[in-house]
Formats: C-alpha cells, structure tokens, sequence
C-alpha cells in the first residue's frame, strides 16, 4: 500500500532573498517546493508538488481538497533504507528482518518508511527548521530520525540523522530523493567509477560495471534520451546540474560515494539522488555493510549532510 494520503495545508516556509522552500512535516518530512527568487518570478529548482495547498508568490498558502501523495513531493528522506529490497526482506547476524510491501505498484518494499510517515517540528525559524521522526516497524526497524533544513543565501542544506533503538544490530543507510524538473533541456556532472547493471524485468541491481560512455558524466552532458534508472558509485560526492534556459545551475553536493540517477523516458522531470549505498545493498554478495550500509547497534547513530547551492549562468 502506497501509504496515507495527507492534506498538506501545514505548509512551512523558509526563505532567504533568493530562495524559497516549502516544507510539509505531515507529508514524509519533505519538500513541496524549492524555488529560485533571484529572477523575480519563482522558478522551480525541484519539481513542485501538487499538494493540498499551493504556496503563492507572496509565500501564503492556498488551500485545495486535494490530498498528497508522498511520491509526488519535490524531495523526501530515505530512512532507513533507499530503493528496493527484494525477498520480502533480508537476514542480519543470524536474524530475519520482514519487510512489508509499502506501495501498490511496487513488488518490493521501496525507500524506507520514513517518506510516509508524519514528522514533529522541534523548531521553525524564517530561513531553518528541524523535525524529527519515532518510527517502529514490527519485527523490523526501530529508530529515531533528525532532518535539519537550513536556507543560507543560495545555498539549502540538509542534514538527516537516524539512531537504531531498537533490540538488536542492524543495517542503516540514508539519502535523499529529489525531483528536479528539466526546464526544457538540462545537463548533468556527476563523476563516478561504476554503475550497477539492472535485471530487464524488475530493475534490481546484479553486477557492477565501469560507466559505459553513453552514461560517463564526468563532463556536463544531456541525460539519455531512452531513459535510465541505475546507481551509480565512486561518486566524487560533488555533482551541478545546468539548465540553460533558465540562466541557473545548482551544485549538490553530499558525504555520500552513491548516487542513483532516474531518468524516465516522456516525463518533464528526473530524480539525482544521492544515497550511501545501492539498490538492495542488504540482499548483495558480501552484505550490507560491503556495499555503503553501516550496522548500528542499538543507541549508535549515523548522519549524513546534503547540499543545493544555486548560481547563475551567463
């Protein structure tokens, strides 16, 4: 099940003088939108959700009976987990973890549970916030998560924590998955070493190669034309996305090695998304530790920064 659709009229909002950000706590913690003020009209920097209240020039919120769904926001958490993880779950140190399916169009439980749940806010100034999550899963994850939204000039950063309470030792891994519209046209610089190869039929990852040079973006270059959906490591942890059009181009930048880049074919958005670890990464050779993950025992914490910064081109 895909989760519980909420009303988002609880809109926060953070601004600086060239930035503005509107974030739903009810909603998975995340963004609705991020926008560049710097031109006069707002101009999306990720792709605007459709949520249940709109946010107006002037930064008031416009209410609409239309409740939100949590993967149509402009960005959310992944806690504990990115993308999919396949068997139902997985095994740690001897002990079963279930894992129940969590959206209707998927097979395998997907991103964690963090982007469905409803956050506190633990404080709201004009240009910060942080909110925070309590979050158990039967016979699963038991944790607690910290996101700290901070707008500072050009620059919006993201710092997510999450600490393991409960019985047991187990895998942790986080992210963020943002939507970012393509304006257009868009290029994209991310370097990485590697990328892994998907099954043709459910997208799961099953051997690491080089980056073939249809997808080497050590160089600023348009996404693939036929779609992708692919993580990619050996991330210099610093990547720009430019939109010509637009005169704008936004460096993200994170202390994670992993991205995985979705590219759908005829959509006018993509998805960067920078993780610290693969698709399945509990389910590969060797576990989940090998490959990003980082197994807290209980009370042990782990955290991770994110960072947007806009400039203009031109």
């Amino acid at each position: 099940m895909q989760g519980k659709n909420r009303d988002c009229s609880d809109v926060l909002e953070l601004t600086t003088d060239r930035l503005r950000v509107g974030l739903l706590p009810d909603v998975g913690g995340g963004i609705a939108r991020f926008d560049w003020l710097g031109y006069g009209d707002p101009i999306p920097l990720m792709r605007p959700a459709p949520c249940g209240s709109a946010l107006a020039r002037d930064g008031s919120t416009v209410p609409s009976p239309h409740p939100t769904d949590p993967n149509t926001l402009a960005c959310y958490p992944l806690i504990p987990w990115s993308n999919r993880i396949t068997g139902g779950g997985f095994s740690h140190d001897g002990t079963r973890i279930d894992l129940a399916r969590n959206r209707a169009d998927d097979d395998y439980p997907i991103h964690g549970t963090g982007w469905q749940r409803a956050w506190q806010v633990d404080s709201h100034q004009p240009d910060a916030a942080v909110l925070s999550l309590h979050d158990t899963v039967e016979d699963g994850y038991a944790y607690g998560a910290r996101m700290a939204y901070h707008l500072e000039h050009d620059t919006l950063r993201v710092e997510l924590s999450v600490t393991n309470h409960g019985p047991s030792a187990l895998p942790f891994g986080l992210g963020l998955h943002p939507f970012f519209p393509r304006h257009g046209s868009v290029q994209l610089h991310a370097p990485a070493r590697s990328v892994w190869r998907n099954d043709e039929r459910n997208l799961i990852p099953v051997a690491r190669d080089a980056v073939p040079p249809a997808w080497d973006f050590s160089s600023d270059r348009p996404l693939p034309a036929g779609g992708l959906n692919n993580a990619f490591q050996g991330w210099t942890g610093a990547a720009r996305i430019t939109w010509p059009q637009q005169r704008l181009c936004l460096d993200v930048t994170s202390d994670v090695d992993t991205y995985v880049l979705y590219v759908p074919a005829d959509e006018s958005f993509f998805c960067f998304e920078p993780v610290d670890h693969p698709v399945n990464a509990v389910n590969q050779p060797g576990g989940a530790a090998a490959h990003g993950m980082s197994v807290l025992a209980p009370g042990e914490s782990l955290a991770r920064s994110f960072a947007f910064r806009v400039s203009e081109k031109g």
